[in-house]
């Protein structure tokens, strides 16, 4: 491979290892900050416990998810200094406000959060969680404002003088109106994965019989979440496919496996072809269906990749502007599938809460902590999904990815970083995985030290 493309394999595999820690930290702090409030305003002492113990593991989480995190933005300067070049007038402002501003926000309160047990007021210190909470929030705003750029990049305009784009509206970039849809689906997406966590770590203990009536409560209210994140994040990402259909319909068409233009268009079940995508063998597909979820009608058209293929070659010149089919095909379905099974998991496990059988159902304890697997796999599979349904473009219909590569950057010098990054990257995964299944199976049985009681006194 030339220094395209690891540089490519490179920049995934930190943004896959990275955006493993990511969802749970964005959805773990307004759960944290929801017990912390519950323990404020009743003054039970279960809530602060819960408080505490899932804190616990949402400081193992975020700190990880620093160190992994600062590694992507050195490559903008390494591997793709021609891109940065090109739009770092742009790209760098929202990811500078989300360095300078929202993680500092993030990381002030934090420390306030974690030192200021009988110190601060107990007010003062619940809204240090939430300010937290508002952090994390604002940071993916931020990032995912530099995202959406890519995607539907907008408040620009091109200096051929000097060859590179510059800002033009800093408020259309914060506005981007694939900013909005996708900032939904990605936080609506991590508190699912942190109500999955929650109610599998919690699932553990009540299969073992741990502090039921801790326990129990937080499983309910996990439960809650989830099946209200899921039925969120599934919205959210319909409605992010029809503006799909209207900014990227390369990318859609892909991910049905679509090649010629249909009206109405039928959605593929499953398909199988050859991995250089360039036909299907077999496909199973239900008729109108993706006419309703791409355009809302019942016989909307659905362009198919053979002639977008051919209208991107008459206004951009030759080249192949189809993405990886097989990939961007399978990823969406990885993802829609795990989203329609974890919306049917909460709605049973509400149902056992109905019936208060919910601790006494050893089948579905024992299948929540599994479970808990399953958000990352989906969290992961969108974004290949995302970043691969945009190529060959790094900016869409503005900057190819090759002519974004540093010129001057070797392939020995690339794999030899990628090697050592995924090296790296696989020793903090296990680091992570350890600490995680080492302080989530000891329960609360540690959260009764006397700073806990001196803390349990204030509510």
């Amino acid at each position: 491979m030339d220094a395209l493309e690891l540089a490519r394999w490179q920049f995934g595999a930190t943004t896959v290892f990275h955006f493993l820690f990511v969802p749970l930290t964005i959805g773990l702090a307004p759960m944290i900050a929801i017990f912390q409030t519950i323990a404020y305003r009743t003054g039970d002492e279960k809530w602060l416990r819960l408080t505490k113990f899932f804190g616990k593991l949402f400081l193992i989480n975020f700190a990880l998810g620093v160190v992994t995190g600062i590694v992507q933005e050195f490559q903008f300067g390494m591997n793709w200094s021609s891109y940065s070049r090109y739009v770092g007038d742009i790209f760098g402002a929202p990811l500078a406000i989300e360095g300078l501003a929202a993680f500092f926000l993030e990381s002030t309160f934090l420390g306030l959060w974690i030192f200021g047990w009988s110190r601060l007021p107990k007010g003062v210190h619940l809204a240090t969680i939430w300010l937290v909470a508002l952090g994390t929030w604002l940071s993916a705003y931020f990032i995912l404002a530099a995202n959406s750029w890519m995607q539907n990049p907008v408040g620009f305009r091109i200096n051929e003088e000097l060859g590179r784009a510059e800002l033009d509206s800093f408020s259309a970039v914060l506005t981007n109106s694939n900013l909005f849809v996708q900032f939904q689906h990605t936080v609506l997406a991590a508190l699912l994965t942190a109500a999955v966590f929650v109610l599998g770590v919690c699932g553990y203990h009540l299969l073992k019989g741990n502090d039921v009536e801790v326990f129990r409560p937080a499983a309910v209210i996990a439960l809650v979440i989830m099946l209200a994140s899921s039925l969120g994040t599934a919205w959210a990402g319909h409605s992010q496919a029809q503006l799909k259909t209207e900014q990227q319909p390369m990318k859609i068409a892909a991910a049905e496996a679509l090649y010629e233009t249909e009206a109405p268009a039928s959605y593929s079940l499953f398909a199988v072809g050859p991995l250089d995508g360039s036909r299907t063998y077999i496909n199973l597909t239900l008729p109108y269906l993706l006419s309703v979820l791409a355009t809302n009608t019942i016989d909307g058209e659905v362009v198919g990749m053979n002639d977008l293929q051919e209208r991107y070659e008459e206004e951009y010149g030759a080249g192949d502007y189809v993405p990886n089919v097989p990939v961007l095909y399978w990823t969406f379905r990885i993802m829609v599938g795990i989203g329609t099974l974890l919306i049917a998991v909460a709605a049973l496990g509400l149902y056992l809460v109905r019936r208060k059988r919910l601790e006494h159902s050893r089948w579905f304890l024992k299948a929540s902590v599994p479970l808990i697997v399953l958000p990352f796999v989906a969290n992961s599979a969108g974004w290949i999904f995302t970043e691969m349904g945009r190529q060959p473009w790094v900016v869409q219909e503005v900057l190819l990815t090759a002519d974004g590569v540093s010129p001057t950057v070797s392939a020995g010098n690339v794999l030899t970083s990628l090697l050592a990054f995924v090296a790296i990257y696989g020793v903090l995964i296990v680091v992570e995985v350890g600490l995680l299944l080492h302080y989530g199976r000891k329960g609360l049985t540690n959260e009764r030290t006397a700073e806990d009681v001196g803390a349990s006194l204030q509510y």
